[in-house]
C-alpha cells in the first residue's frame, strides 16, 4: 500500500538525526533545536562523526553505534554521503528517512536513484530530498528548519513548496489554527502527494486536508487517491502556475483550448477536491469544511440590518452560482408576526438598522425552520442602538438550540459582523459559527460548502465504463488507426475521419475526395443537382487547418464554379505549403442551418493526465472567444450535461425567441461518444470538431481534425485515461465445486447496504480470524471505504445470489505505490463455507491481478486460521513466519509462476 509503514515514519518512537550541527545557522541545528524544543517525548540521537557532543548532546559516530534503532531518521548531511547512510539505516532496521538536504540529483548515475534503490530494497521509505521536513504537533515532533512550531489542531498540510508549508506555518499561528500534520515532500522522491493523501485520509486526528500542490507526476495515482481521501474529508487545493502559457505549441483548437492549469482544474473538480486561489482562501475555506455541516442545496436565506449589505450579499450569491431563497406566503406571514411592518418582505430579509437582538433571535427562528431554505447568513453593520456582542451572543444561542433541537437536520448557519468581526470571534467561535469579516468573504464560504456537498454527491458515482447508449464499431476503429500508423503519419484524412466517425455514430458531414478539378465538378453533380450548393476544400495530410491557406471555399453552386474553385484551392495550397503532399480535394455539401449554433467538441492530449475532454463555443473564432469548460473522461451523461452546463453557450442550446430547441441530450451524448472514443483508441493524441452545429434537428459535425501516434503512456487497463473506468469486463458468473454458480463483478458504492448485510452474517469467530482481533460492529466510514473504489489502485469483487442479488463474499487487494505488488482479503459469509466460494473467488483475484501486470499478491493470516493457509498452499502462496508476531503467518504468491489451471478462473462473461 502507499501508506507503508508511513504510521511509523510520522508517528516514531526514536528519532535520529544524522548531520547535527554545531553551526549556529546550518540546517542540522536548526533542525536539531526544533526536535529538542517541540516536546517529542521519545528518544532523540544525534550522528556525528565529527563531534563528540553537540549543545551538550552526546553524539555517535554513525547509526550502526546508535544504542537502539530509530523508527526516523532525519538527514540534513552532504548530499554525497546520503547514500551510504540510507544503505547504513536499512541494514538497522529503519522505517523511513526525512532528507532535507539538496543535490542529490536526477536520474541513473544520481544520488537519487542510489538512495531510492537502496531504500527500496530495505523497505524504506523516503520523504525529501530538498524539502522543510515533518511536523506533528500532537505527538511533539518537529523534524524540520521551520522558524516556528505549529499548534496541534485537525488540519493536515501537504505542500510541495517548502517555503509555502513555512509560510503556512506562520499564518496558522496568527489564526490560531493548529495542524494534525505538516510533510513538505521536496522532489518526492519516494513518498509523494498520493501517498499522504492516502495517510491523512484514514488518520482519526484529522479532519480536513490541506495541499499546496505546483505539479503531479503520476496522474492515475494521484485521482485515485485524491478521490479517496475526498469521499471521506474535505481536502482543499492551491495550485501555483496559473497563468502558464500551456497552450502555445497547440496543435488543434482544443489543445489551445485545455491549457496547462484548465487541466489541473478539470482533475481537481473530478477528485472532488475544492480549488481556492490564495493561501487566505486556503484557510479559512479548510477550516469552514472541517467544522460546518455541508447544506443540502444552494438556496440561502439572508438576514440583516442593512439592506445594501444584503443586496451585496444576494449580488455576489448569484455571481457564483448560488440562489437566494424564496419565501413562501406562510414563512413571510410568520416573519410578519414577529417583525415591525418595516421589514424588506422579502430575502434578504432587512430587518432594519435600529435590530436589536430580541429582533434577530425572532427572524432567526423563522428562517431556521423555512423548509425553503438550505442555510442562513446572518449579517450584522453596529449601530449606536442595538449591541453587535450581543445580539451575536443572542444568535448564537437560537443556533445552538436549534442544533440541540434538530441534530443532523440542522442548517448550516454563517456569520458576518462587518466592521466588527474581531469583536464578536470568540462568541462565534464558541458556538463553532463560522464567522467572516465581509458579505463576500461569507458568501463564498457558503458556495464552498455547496461544492464541496455537489463534488462529494459525484464522487459516489461509479466511474462511467463502456457506454449502453450506442454500440460502437472498435475494431473497425483501431484498423483505420493502425493503417495510418503504419504509414507514419501523425494525422488522419478527411476521409478516414468520416469512417472513425461512423464507427462511433458520430453524424458528419458527407465527404467524397477528387483527384483534379474535372473530377471535383463531376463529384458534385448529385448534389448540385438536388439543388444543393457545395463546398472544395483541400485535401492534403500535411495541411491541418485548411482556411488559414486560402484551402476552402464555399458556396459554389455549378460545375464550372466547382471545377475553376479547386483549381485556385490547389494552386493556393501548393504555394502556401510546397512542402505538403497534396492528394485533391474534397467536396462536402453545404449545410443551411440558419438557426444552429455552433459548437467545438474535441479531445486534447495533456502530457500529466492524458485525454482531456472540450466543450465550448465553436467557431472561427474559438481562440479568442475562449468559451469553453474542461472534464477528464470517462464521461456519462451526467457528466457530459455538467460540462454543456459550464459554458456560456448553454444557455443558447434551449429554445429562445422563434429560435427551437436542440433536443436537450444530442449534444451530450456526442461528448459521451467521443469520451469512449478516446478510452477505447489510446493512439488518438488529439480531436476536434469545430465545428459541430446544433439545432432542433439534432447535430452534425461540419469539420474535424484527428491527431494521431504511439500513446505517450498507458496506466494500469492499457488506457491512457487517469481516471479508470468501470471494468464491466469483469462481471459475469462464477461456477462454484458444488455445481452452483454465483454472480460476480467489481464492487460499487450502492453495495455498501449490502456488504452491511454481509458483515451481520458473518460469525463472530470468522471477524477475529479475518480482522485479527474481536470486532463488535461497523462503521458507516469502514463500510464506505470497501465500497468506494475507482479501480485504479484497489479491486474487490463481490459474490452475488442469483436470485436475490445479496451479497455472499467479498475479495479484494490493494497495491503498492509503483503498482507492483499487492496486498489481499477475503471475507465469505459464514454459513457458506465448504461450497468453494473463497476459492473461486481467489482465482478471480489471482487471475485479475496478473492480467494487471501486478508481480506478487501477499496477505497476513494468523496462524490458527488453518483452512485460509490450506487454501494458500493450494493455490501455490509460500509461506513464511512473520517476524514480528509469531501468531501471523506471511503468505505470498509469485503471479509470473502460477500456472494455468489456477490463473484462469472460469469466469463465464456475458456476451456483449
Amino acid at each position: 500500500m502507499s501508506t507503508f509503514r508511513l504510521e511509523q515514519v510520522f508517528r516514531p518512537r526514536s528519532v535520529a538525526l544524522v548531520g547535527g550541527s554545531p553551526r549556529p545557522h546550518s540546517l542540522g541545528a536548526a533542525v536539531l533545536r526544533n526536535l529538542q524544543a517541540a516536546g517529542f517525548s521519545g528518544e532523540i540521537a544525534v550522528v556525528n562523526p565529527r563531534h563528540a557532543a553537540i549543545d551538550g548532546k552526546k553524539t555517535y559516530p554513525s547509526l550502526a553505534a546508535l544504542p537502539f534503532t530509530p523508527d526516523l531518521i532525519v538527514i540534513t548531511a552532504p548530499a554525497e554521503t546520503i547514500p551510504g547512510i540510507i544503505r547504513e539505516a536499512g541494514a538497522r532496521g529503519v522505517a523511513g528517512a526525512v532528507i532535507i538536504s539538496s543535490g542529490l540529483g536526477h536520474g541513473e548515475g544520481s544520488h537519487a536513484e542510489a538512495v531510492l534503490r537502496d531504500a527500496h530494497a530495505a523497505k524504506m521509505r523516503i520523504v525529501g530530498p530538498n524539502c522543510l521536513g515533518v511536523m506533528f504537533p500532537a505527538l511533539g515532533l518537529n523534524a524540520s528548519f521551520a522558524a516556528r512550531s505549529p499548534a496541534a489542531g485537525s488540519l493536515a498540510l501537504i505542500s510541495q513548496s517548502g517555503a509555502i508549508a513555512a509560510a503556512m506555518v506562520d499564518w496558522g499561528a496568527e489564526k490560531s489554527i493548529g495542524f494534525s500534520g505538516i510533510v513538505s515532500i521536496g522532489d518526492q522522491l519516494d513518498v509523494d502527494v498520493a501517498d499522504l493523501l492516502d495517510y491523512f485520509a484514514l488518520d482519526e486526528k484529522t479532519r480536513a486536508i490541506v495541499l499546496y500542490v505546483e505539479g503531479v507526476k503520476d496522474a492515475r495515482k494521484f485521482m485515485s487517491a485524491a478521490r479517496a481521501a475526498a469521499r471521506l474529508k474535505p481536502v482543499v487545493v492551491v495550485k501555483s502556475g496559473r497563468m502558464a502559457q500551456g497552450a502555445k505549441a497547440a496543435a488543434t483548437h482544443t489543445g489551445a483550448l485545455a491549457g496547462s492549469d484548465a487541466v489541473y482544474d478539470a482533475a481537481f473538480r473530478r477528485a472532488g477536491l475544492l480549488r481556492v486561489m490564495d493561501l487566505r482562501e486556503l484557510f479559512d475555506c479548510a477550516a469552514l469544511l472541517g467544522r460546518s455541516r455541508a447544506p443540502q442545496g444552494a438556496r440561502l436565506a439572508i438576514l440583516t440590518n442593512g439592506g445594501g449589505l444584503g443586496i451585496l450579499a444576494i449580488d455576489r450569491l448569484a455571481e457564483l452560482g448560488g440562489t437566494a431563497a424564496v419565501l413562501a406566503k406562510d414563512i413571510a406571514a410568520r416573519l410578519d408576526a414577529a417583525l415591525s411592518p418595516t421589514w424588506s418582505k422579502a430575502n434578504p430579509v432587512d430587518i432594519g438598522g435600529d435590530a436589536d437582538a430580541g429582533r434577530y433571535g425572532a427572524a432567526l427562528d423563522v428562517l431556521l425552520a423555512d423548509p425553503g431554505s438550505d442555510a442562513v447568513l446572518v449579517m450584522n453593520v453596529e449601530t449606536a442602538v442595538a449591541s453587535a456582542p450581543e445580539i451575536a451572543r443572542a444568535v448564537a444561542a437560537r443556533v445552538g438550540e436549534d442544533r440541540a433541537q434538530r441534530r443532523d437536520s440542522a442548517k448550516p448557519v454563517l456569520a458576518a459582523w462587518v466592521g466588527n468581526d474581531q469583536l464578536v470571534a470568540p462568541i462565534f467561535d464558541k458556538a463553532t459559527i463560522p464567522h467572516f469579516p465581509t458579505e463576500d468573504d461569507a458568501v463564498r464560504a457558503f458556495m464552498h460548502l455547496v461544492k464541496h456537498r455537489e463534488a462529494i454527491e459525484a464522487l459516489m458515482a461509479v466511474p462511467p465504463g463502456v457506454s449502453s447508449l450506442f454500440t460502437p464499431d472498435v475494431e473497425s476503429a483501431r484498423k483505420l488507426i493502425a493503417n495510418a500508423r503504419k504509414e507514419g503519419r501523425a494525422w488522419l484524412d478527411p476521409i478516414e475521419i468520416a469512417a472513425l466517425f461512423a464507427a462511433y455514430d458520430i453524424a458528419i458531414v458527407p465527404t467524397i475526395a477528387a483527384a483534379s478539378p474535372d473530377e471535383a465538378a463531376a463529384k458534385a453533380a448529385p448534389f448540385l443537382g438536388q439543388g444543393q450548393s457545395v463546398a472544395v476544400k483541400i485535401l492534403s495530410r500535411d495541411i491541418t487547418h485548411k482556411s488559414d491557406i486560402g484551402g476552402v471555399i464555399l458556396g459554389l453552386a455549378t460545375g464550372e464554379e466547382v471545377r475553376n474553385a479547386a483549381t485556385r484551392v490547389l494552386e493556393r495550397a501548393r504555394r502556401a505549403r510546397p512542402d505538403a503532399r497534396i492528394e485533391g480535394v474534397m467536396i462536402q455539401p453545404m449545410i443551411t442551418r440558419p438557426a444552429a449554433r455552433e459548437l467545438i467538441l474535441g479531445i486534447a492530449d495533456d502530457p500529466t493526465f492524458g485525454p482531456v475532454m472540450v466543450f465550448g463555443r465553436g467557431g472561427t473564432a474559438v481562440e479568442v472567444v475562449k468559451d469553453k469548460a474542461l472534464a477528464l473522461p470517462p464521461l456519462d451523461m451526467n457528466l457530459a450535461r455538467d460540462l454543456v452546463g459550464r459554458t456560456a453557450i448553454a444557455r443558447l442550446l434551449p429554445a429562445y425567441r422563434d429560435v427551437p430547441a436542440v433536443p436537450p441530450d444530442a449534444v451530450p451524448l456526442t461528448l459521451v461518444k467521443l469520451s469512449q472514443m478516446a478510452a477505447d483508441l489510446p493512439e488518438i493524441r488529439g480531436l476536434d470538431i469545430n465545428p459541430l452545429i446544433a439545432d432542433e434537428s439534432g447535430v452534425l459535425a461540419l469539420d474535424a481534425r484527428v491527431a494521431i501516434g504511439p500513446p505517450a503512456r498507458l496506466f494500469a487497463g492499457q488506457t491512457r485515461l487517469a481516471i479508470r473506468p468501470y471494468p464491466a469486463q469483469w462481471e459475469g458468473e462464477l461456477k462454484l465445486r458444488d455445481g452452483s454458480t454465483v454472480a460476480v463483478r467489481p464492487v460499487r458504492p450502492e453495495d455498501e447496504p449490502a456488504i452491511a448485510r454481509l458483515l451481520d452474517r458473518v460469525s463472530p469467530e470468522d471477524l477475529r480470524l479475518r480482522f485479527f482481533h474481536a470486532v463488535k460492529a461497523f462503521s458507516h466510514q469502514f463500510i464506505s471505504r470497501l465500497t468506494q473504489l475507482d479501480y485504479a489502485r484497489a479491486m474487490a469483487f463481490v459474490a452475488l445470489d442469483q436470485a436475490s442479488g445479496e451479497v455472499l463474499g467479498v475479495v479484494r487487494l490493494h497495491s503498492d505505490s509503483r503498482y507492483e505488488n499487492a496486498e489481499y482479503a477475503i471475507l465469505l459469509r459464514s454459513d457458506l463455507k465448504g461450497r468453494g466460494l473463497g476459492w473461486s473467488l481467489m482465482r478471480l483475484l489471482i487471475d485479475y491481478a496478473g492480467s494487471e501486470g501486478l508481480k506478487t499478491l501477499t496477505g497476513e493470516v494468523l496462524r490458527e486460521n488453518m483452512t485460509m493457509l490450506a487454501m494458500c498452499r493450494e493455490l501455490g502462496f509460500k509461506t513464511a513466519s512473520d517476524v514480528h508476531d509469531a501468531g501471523i503467518v506471511e503468505v505470498s504468491l509469485d503471479l509470473a509462476t502460477v500456472p494455468d489451471h489456477i490463473r484462469h478462473a472460469g469466469l463465464i462473461r456475458p456476451n456483449r
